[in-house]
């Protein structure tokens, strides 16, 4: 959550940065690039964060084996990172447009650390490829 000067507050990840990127180039001005940074928002918090999240969390921080990690976080996590490899497929960014949106600023903070989730990304040429321009954009 962040607390504003004026008392306010806005919580959830996705609202807060699309709250202070307005005006920056992170958010298109084009309806169609702008609706597809949005569709990948809100993929990122249904489709990635609960399993390449959760399962970096019982790892690193519940001290989890990978073993006692629920099959089921890797096979989602694996399916979100297969589902990011093809959208890049052919294009720099995730909402395909010309330069980096909200959407790879949101979905590389966990992405750039899947391998301690145990995801291995040697398979996702275009997802690492990305997570370094991604990084450069943001100065990460």
């Amino acid at each position: 959550m962040v607390v504003f000067e004026d008392g306010r507050t806005l919580a959830q990840s996705n609202a807060i940065i699309l709250h202070l990127g307005e005006g920056t180039s992170w958010i298109p001005t084009d309806p169609w690039e702008r609706a597809k940074m949005l569709e990948w928002l809100f993929w990122e918090q249904n489709s990635h964060e609960p399993y390449v999240a959760v399962a970096r969390f019982q790892r690193v921080y519940a001290g989890k084996t990978a073993d006692e990690v629920e099959p089921r976080l890797m096979e989602r996590g694996y399916a979100a990172l297969t589902r990011m490899e093809a959208g890049l497929t052919g294009a720099d960014w995730l909402a395909a447009g010309q330069a980096a949106t909200l959407a790879d600023l949101a979905l590389v903070a966990y992405t750039r650390v899947a391998h301690e989730g145990g995801f291995d990304l040697a398979a996702y040429p275009n997802v690492r490829g990305w997570i370094a321009r991604t990084e450069a954009a943001f100065g990460i």
